[in-house]
């Protein structure tokens, strides 16, 4: 008998599911004393928890949690290791909240540590006897002794599953976070204008109407596309993607509308174009500026009248598709020199978004510049390298004519060629040599090409007055940070509340921060 006792719990250890180790160990518990309520105890930061409880209003304590400081039975045998049994109406270490709540009493409690390997103690399971006279446990010595080895056995068993979902759930929050990171559609800043841009496409999303991305190479056209799909009814429907630069016209027409079989040499079979692959979902059109002005002409037909003609054919195909185009061009002066359709261009620009440069984000530059890096480091399996702050004030000076296209880019050679894990201004390629070395952290937020140095704003002190002088440095602190006071007040060291009480007594009222173009 003993030894298929032993046997049983030792089965426990090949359960890696915590749930189903603790509901067997608890019920094997309860056979052997013959009672049919029992809890299981685990202590956490938050306090002692109950994980597991068995028999009548077991509801009313599984899930519970007991403060780390109160008194209770648990916490007692968790503090001291040992094994204990006491009746709750009689015994001052009981959680006497419990039983008010439980409309069947505990008579009797018997309580045994949960031990780990070493000895360690991380838990409680109690075995309850709610007989009123209390008779049903066993509670002879060599029975208890035979128990608490049992205990001992079903208590590392459930440690192991314990310690393995907690280690699964890590494994599942970090695979999160590297496929996350290894996805190319990462859109992340905190800047004002990248947060305006962020919000209206959210709006934009939930319309059918065509959407006209404009902004500098580099800049995320096709990350803005995808996320207006994403977010948009059509989100489970195909998102088709056409460079208008990339082939040529010829090609372009074909590649959009398709084909039938024989309209053209080489035309072997009917040809699905991209405007009905995109059936129901979007079509993302790239450099829309570079479409010639007679495909021009087609594309506007299909906007009006929801309809294609494959080469080839006499008849007309319905099609359901939401278009979303992009340019870094000037479509609007291309409209004036008649090189782009005037008609088509209001026609895509029902809702327009700029996405500004990324000379115009210095404070998302470290954000995006690390995000890379953790990116890079994921992709290789590599240590992160991290850029010392020193390298910050180049990396805000430069002009990044590529925009984040070149920042990432440069966050990949940086990845491979710096043989250490901080870079430091030394590691930066030449072109960045030339910048500033060394900015302040309000600096970095605010550094742009071209700003002046306060010398060269007119501020000669000559026989100023202290308040002159000091309302000129609020007021060359407020340009310097474009209106903003929160980075104003950091450059001058100060907290914003004190800085804005400084502007009250000079009589210096900010004005208005001027606003971006519009995205």
């Amino acid at each position: 008998m003993r030894e298929s006792l032993v046997e049983l719990f030792q089965s426990f250890s090949g359960e890696l599911d915590p749930q189903q180790v603790q509901r067997k160990f608890l019920r094997a518990l309860l056979r052997l004393q013959n009672v049919d309520r029992g809890s299981v105890w685990i202590r956490r930061q938050e306090g002692f928890c109950c994980i597991e409880a068995e028999g009548i209003e077991s509801d009313k304590v599984r899930g519970l949690c007991l403060p780390l400081d109160s008194k209770s039975l648990v916490r007692w045998v968790i503090e001291t290791g040992k094994m204990a049994f006491s009746r709750p109406d009689a015994d001052p270490r009981h959680f006497q909240a419990i039983e008010a709540e439980l409309a069947i009493k505990s008579s009797l409690i018997l309580a045994f540590p949960l031990l780990l390997k070493d000895g360690a103690v991380y838990g409680a399971v109690e075995v309850i006897d709610t007989n009123p006279a209390h008779t049903q446990l066993n509670l002879e010595k060599k029975y208890l002794d035979f128990l608490q080895e049992l205990v001992n056995i079903g208590s590392v068993a459930l440690s192991n599953a314990l310690a393995y979902d907690k280690q699964c759930s890590v494994s599942r929050l970090l695979q999160n976070e590297i496929d996350f990171l290894r996805e190319d559609g990462l859109m992340v800043g905190q800047s004002a204008g990248f947060q305006r841009v962020m919000a209206m496409l959210t709006s934009y999303a939930a319309t059918d109407y065509p959407v006209l991305i404009a902004g500098e190479s580099g800049t995320g056209k096709e990350l803005v596309a995808s996320r207006v799909h994403r977010l948009s009814p059509r989100r489970d429907q195909p998102l088709v993607v056409q460079n208008c630069s990339a082939i040529p016209e010829t090609l372009l027409e074909s590649e959009l509308f398709g084909y039938m079989k024989g309209a053209f040499s080489g035309a072997v079979k009917d040809k699905k174009g991209l405007f009905e692959a995109a059936h129901g979902g979007t079509l993302f059109l790239d450099e829309i500026g570079d479409m010639p002005l007679p495909l021009q002409a087609k594309v506007l037909r299909v906007i009006q009248m929801n309809e294609i003609k494959p080469l080839g054919s006499t008849e007309t195909r319905r099609v359901d598709v939401r278009l979303v185009a992009a340019t870094n061009r000037d479509l609007e002066r291309m409209v004036a020199e008649k090189s782009f359709r005037r008609d088509l261009f209001y026609r895509l620009s029902v809702l327009p978004v700029t996405l500004p440069p990324l000379r115009e984000r210095q404070e998302d530059i470290p954000l995006l510049f690390n995000l890379f890096l953790r990116r890079e480091a994921v992709k290789g399996g590599g240590v992160q390298k991290r850029l010392a702050s020193e390298a910050l004030g180049p990396l805000a000076a430069y002009p990044w004519p590529g925009n984040i296209r070149e920042l990432e880019n440069l966050a990949k050679y940086l990845t491979v060629v710096c043989p250490h894990e901080e870079i430091g201004p030394a590691d930066l390629p030449p072109p960045f040599l030339a910048t500033p070395a060394v900015m302040s952290k309000a600096a970095v937020r605010s550094a742009t090409p071209g700003v002046d140095p306060p010398s060269a704003l007119g501020l000669d002190f000559g026989q100023r007055t202290w308040e002159e002088v000091e309302r000129d440095y609020a007021a060359y602190l407020l340009e310097q940070h474009r209106m903003n006071m929160t980075w104003a007040a950091e450059a001058a060291g100060v907290n914003r509340s004190t800085f804005v009480s400084r502007l009250r007594r000079l009589n210096l009222t900010p004005p208005r921060r001027r606003r971006s173009a519009a995205p």
